[in-house]
């Protein structure tokens, strides 16, 4: 029953390490990544280029370089998302003071007014968000 129970764990391992790469194979080409690879303290900043079962082929600065899975620590992604630039128009009427609604012989007669503003923001890239993580092994006896 024991050791059932190990074999099970075991393949669960497994399989849970497999769909963690399947989430790095879901990114799109161009998608911008963070790879934080073994023994290294700075992460390798790239564009995801391809992926096979054995290596991560990034861009870094025009330059394709493929990444073993086991050198792999971690993978961040960069989500997809919508414009970072948001545009807002917006428009003010005004009308004419009731007491003042007579013509004045200096300029005519009060007519109602229009004014509108328009302003352009540019919003921040959203936030790495982690897709893969290496599976932590059991311990050598």
């Amino acid at each position: 029953m024991r050791k059932s129970l190990l074999v099970l764990l075991a393949a669960m391992a497994v399989w849970a390490a497999d769909d963690e790469w399947a989430k790095v194979k879901a990114l799109k080409t161009g998608t911008e990544i963070r790879v934080f690879k073994k023994g290294s303290m700075q992460p390798v900043m790239a564009l995801m280029g391809e992926l096979t079962d054995d290596n991560l082929i990034v861009l870094v600065k025009k330059t394709q370089t493929a990444i073993a899975r086991d050198q792999i620590d971690r993978i961040d992604a960069r989500p997809a998302g919508g414009s970072r630039i948001t545009k807002e128009t917006t428009t003010k009427e005004t009308y004419p003071d009731a007491k003042s609604a007579g013509p004045s012989p200096q300029k005519g007669p009060d007519v109602p007014g229009t004014s509108t503003s328009t302003s352009v923001s540019i919003g921040s890239k959203p936030d790495f968000e982690t897709v893969y993580r290496r599976p932590t092994g059991q311990p050598k006896k």
